[in-house]
Formats: structure tokens, C-alpha cells, sequence
């Protein structure tokens, strides 16, 4: 496995920065947000490391150029938007947007782009179906015509009041993944799993491990403390962020031995990426990059660094 880092939580530094920085701190790899420039409408959105509005293979061969000069690999593109959102301007802008990362993505010879499938969370998962069907099914099939994978993140989205409770994602669980791939049985349309979002929503996050091998693209290492005491007081039908904290890998009920046990053992060999959403961390760069230091520091006791 590589251990790498998600750019969003370093919005203020360049391309080359970014390299810099990963190889400074010792990281394999990292994955590169690519959304369009523009402001963010939610934390972590809005970043752009790579912007593929233009990109040529000229940009790309520049792009690759810096991450050989810091020697860190480009774990893959990330943009992660709502494609299905109510808001046909939103998701058509969403879908546009996802097919130039693609293209970015086959330019560049990294094989891997991450996102979400997005949701319209006024409805329920079987009125959205048919739509998501006519929107990926065609995605999917572009990305394989240039030999990329997609990665979904299991995010559910659905952390403020226009999110809840439907939320903004619908490939939230196991049984919607089943669904989805029987119906998109594509081979490069898979997932980014990040372990994080099971032990809030009370599912386990090992079991789908082996099920869903074949179709695990990419890794996030995000943590999150889930505060019983207040479940006590609220539920788990209150808005999520009452009762659940995201953390760095370490710092909360992610069991990581157990993870990457089981994670080695169905043969994933890919990268593994530290998203950094720990606001105890986010006061300052300084601080940020402490959470970088401290979460490799952590996760090199399951994932050692590779001689070359």
C-alpha cells in the first residue's frame, strides 16, 4: 500500500507546494483536487491543486514532471460534487465537470478519479434510482473508453439542514452498493472507501471489506469519535453532526489494526489517503500540517514506507 494525503485540507498552497510538502512529511502519494475554480459553497470544496479546465498534455506532462521531481505519485484526481442535485444548473455543472476530470485523469497515465454519485435528497433512493442510472451509466462508460477507474466515497452528505435527511450521496451502505453495481456491473466503477462514515451510522466497517474487494479503487484515512452522551440526549435521528466528530486516524472508533488486517488480507495494494477534517487541527497551516505529521507517524505502523 502507499500512504498519501488528501489536498483539500492545504487550500493555500500551489501544485508544487503540495509536492513538497508530502515528500517533506514522507508520504507516498497524494490525491489532488481538481474542482473549478471558483468559491467554496462547503468546507473542503472549491480546491483546486489541478485545474483541468484547459488541460493539454503539455499541462499534464508538467503536472507529472513535479510530482517525479518531489517523488510522490498522484494517488488520483478528487471532485466531489452533487451530479444528481435538484438543481438541474448544479448538476448538470457537476457532470461537466466530472467528465474534464476524466479526460485530466487519462491524460496525466494515473488511472484513478474519486467522487461521489450525489443524491436529489428531496427524494427517496428508489425515485432517484432512474436518475442516477441515466446520469453514470454514461459517465462510467466514458471514463472506461479512456481507461479510468472511478472511486466512490460512502459519504452520506447529510450533515446540515438542506442535507437531512436524505443527504447528498446515495452510496452510502453495502446494500446500495449492491444495487448500484448490479445495475452499473462496469469494472472500473468502484469505490473509495473511507471507514469513518460506518461507525456513525452503526454499521460495521470490516465486513464489507472482503464483499467489496474487487471493487475497493482507493482508500481514505479519516477517523471519527461518535459521543454516546449525546446520542443519549439527541438520537441518532438528529442532524449527525450533534453527536459524531471526524478525527485523525488514532483518534476515534476506527479500529485501524483490525482495518488493515483485514484490508491486507483481500490483496489491496493501493494507495491509502489521511483526509484531514479534525477541526482541532485547522486553525492554521502550521497546525494543519501537524495533522499530516501526526497521522503518518500513526498509520506508518500498518503501512511501512517502500525502499526504492
Amino acid at each position: 500500500m502507499q500512504l498519501g494525503f488528501v489536498s483539500a485540507i492545504v487550500p493555500e498552497l500551489s501544485l508544487e507546494q503540495v509536492f513538497k510538502l508530502a515528500s517533506e512529511e514522507g508520504y507516498d502519494c497524494v490525491e489532488l483536487m481538481c474542482w473549478p475554480v471558483s468559491k467554496a459553497e462547503r468546507r473542503y470544496a472549491g480546491i483546486t491543486h489541478v485545474d483541468v479546465t484547459d488541460f493539454d498534455k503539455n499541462k499534464a506532462i508538467e503536472v507529472n514532471a513535479l510530482a517525479s521531481q518531489y517523488k510522490v505519485k498522484i494517488s488520483g484526481l478528487g471532485y466531489y460534487p452533487n451530479p444528481l442535485s435538484p438543481d438541474e444548473a448544479e448538476a448538470n455543472t457537476a457532470c461537466t465537470h466530472i467528465k474534464k476530470v476524466i479526460e485530466a485523469t487519462a491524460l496525466l497515465g494515473i488511472n484513478q478519479m474519486n467522487t461521489f454519485v450525489g443524491r436529489d435528497y428531496t427524494k427517496t433512493i428508489d425515485e432517484n434510482w432512474p436518475r442516477f442510472l441515466a446520469t453514470w451509466r454514461p459517465l462510467v462508460e466514458f471514463a472506461e473508453s479512456l481507461g479510468v477507474r472511478i472511486g466512490i466515497e460512502n459519504c452520506p452528505m447529510s450533515f446540515g439542514r438542506d442535507e437531512w435527511p436524505g443527504g447528498k450521496n446515495l452510496a452510502i451502505s453495502p446494500a446500495i452498493w449492491r444495487r448500484m453495481f448490479a445495475d452499473i456491473p462496469n469494472s472500473n466503477f468502484g469505490l473509495n472507501f473511507d471507514p469513518s462514515h460506518f461507525p456513525w451510522q452503526m454499521m460495521d466497517y470490516l465486513k464489507p471489506l472482503n464483499e467489496f474487494s474487487k471493487r475497493i479503487f482507493h482508500v481514505h484515512a479519516k477517523d471519527v469519535r461518535v459521543d454516546r452522551d449525546r446520542i443519549d440526549e439527541v438520537g441518532i435521528l438528529a442532524y449527525p453532526k450533534e453527536y459524531h466528530v471526524p478525527k485523525l486516524p488514532g483518534m476515534g472508533e476506527v479500529n485501524w489494526g483490525k482495518f488493515f488486517s483485514v484490508l491486507g488480507d483481500t490483496g489491496y495494494d493501493g494507495p491509502v489517503c489521511v483526509e484531514v477534517e479534525d477541526r482541532a487541527y485547522e486553525g492554521s497551516l502550521e497546525s494543519r500540517r501537524a495533522a499530516l505529521t501526526q497521522s503518518h507517524t500513526f498509520l506508518r505502523n500498518y503501512i511501512p514506507r517502500r525502499k526504492v
